[in-house]
């Protein structure tokens, strides 16, 4: 069955979410919510997500679903707040806790910190189905630019996460803690043994050289003949050894460290402290 899928972007984050929805049950999952920080002033907005809720209230449909593809490193996540307005279950895969095991002691989180991913309502295991109304889903893990990043297959549509890009962009970033790009290859041939005619949804998009406008949809046999970095005639090790000498010359996310301390615990902030306030910690040397 062919799901509805509506488009929403964040060009700040370059971030692209989603509501993916049943037309016959107006059941709904919403993916890679952007909640809008200022690094500046450290202050939060929610203009992205609220466009989301009205999209969701003025066509009447049902949340069922808060999904995030991975602890996104370039912006943070609105699903907190969605879950509140909307209602819906949060979840990520099961491998969030990989992450909040690396992070949870960059961020020196302290031992009121669980790792063990309940912070989300539920985790997916590579290969657990799932519906969104009465369209079936599948969630499979593709790591490797993150240990956690899964990969959504709802209907005839993927949501492939920073997993893949569109393929005049290439692929994701694998220098991050956890990242491998050995991994991301294979990953990336789960996405390739998907029907060619599967559509993929970004979750970014940074325009490459020589194209005007963001886009954010393509195929799986789109990317098989044509994504610059990785399509079928590309072997492992030369995609390895590319995306490893591309990788040492990329600047750290400008939002990294907010993003991944707050979608390490499903969009929460860390506790408030003696005073009242919330903060972010910025660790020094340490990525």
């Amino acid at each position: 069955m062919k799901p509805t899928v509506t488009t929403f972007f964040d060009e700040y984050t370059y971030t692209y979410s989603y509501v993916v929805s049943d037309p016959e049950t107006k059941a709904c999952a919403i993916i890679d919510s952007v909640l809008n920080y200022a690094p500046n002033s450290g202050r939060t907005t929610t203009d992205s997500a609220d466009e989301i809720i009205k999209y969701v209230q003025d066509n009447s449909l049902k949340v069922e679903w808060i999904l995030e593809t991975h602890v996104h490193a370039d912006h943070l996540t609105a699903a907190p707040y969605l879950k509140q307005k909307l209602g819906g279950k949060s979840a990520i895969g099961n491998h969030i806790t990989d992450v909040q095991a690396i992070f949870g002691k960059v961020f020196n989180a302290g031992t009121e910190f669980a790792i063990d991913g309940s912070q989300f309502d539920h985790l997916f295991a590579d290969g657990d189905t799932f519906k969104v109304g009465n369209i079936e889903a599948k969630a499979i893990h593709t790591p490797g630019h993150t240990p956690a990043c899964m990969t959504y297959v709802i209907g005839d549509a993927g949501f492939v996460g920073d997993t893949i890009f569109m393929p005049d962009f290439g692929t994701a970033r694998c220098d991050f803690p956890g990242g491998d790009a050995s991994t991301l290859y294979e990953s990336i041939q789960k996405i390739f043994s998907l029907p060619d005619e599967t559509r993929l949804f970004m979750c970014h998009d940074y325009k490459a050289e020589g194209r005007d406008e963001y886009a954010n949809e393509t195929t799986v046999g789109d990317e098989k003949n044509h994504n610059i970095h990785v399509k079928s005639t590309i072997s492992k090790e030369k995609f390895v050894d590319m995306r490893t000498s591309r990788d040492a010359t990329l600047d750290m996310p400008q939002l990294i460290l907010p993003s991944v301390q707050v979608n390490m615990r499903a969009g929460e902030f860390p506790p408030e402290e003696d005073n009242g306030l919330q903060y972010i910690k910025i660790p020094l040397n340490a990525l």
